[in-house]
């Protein structure tokens, strides 16, 4: 699914978008309260905003009601991959593994990043 041009949004979806990428995911009831809409008015956003790309909608159950948990979706241009590096390289910080600061690769990670800077 790619996503449309996003000055083609009405102004309630451009709300309903800001709002969602703001919080980083919202239940269904929620967004219509914080978007002060209807259940109905705030579903019509919600079917827009999905049908051209810019959130995905997964069944979950909240509050005893099945119901539906809204996240973004991100265009990878849109990501800043540069928080990854280090200099040119990629951070060894990056990662679920442990890192052993005393290993020899990793004093040459920080010579390497201490050098290219002078």
């Amino acid at each position: 699914m790619s996503t449309a041009d996003e000055d083609d949004l009405s102004d309630d979806e451009q709300a309903g978008l800001e709002l969602i990428r703001q919080v980083g995911g919202i239940h269904q009831s929620d967004f219509w309260k914080e978007l002060e809409v209807d259940s109905r008015k705030g579903s019509r956003i919600l079917e827009s905003l999905e049908e051209k790309g810019y959130v995905q909608r997964e069944d979950t159950v909240y509050e005893g009601h099945n119901t539906y948990y809204i996240e973004p979706v991100y265009d990878p241009r849109d990501l800043d991959f540069s928080l990854l590096m280090a200099g040119d390289m990629l951070s060894p910080f990056i990662g679920d593994e442990e890192i052993d600061a005393t290993s020899d690769q990793f004093s040459q990670w920080i010579m390497t990043l201490a050098y290219e800077e002078y």
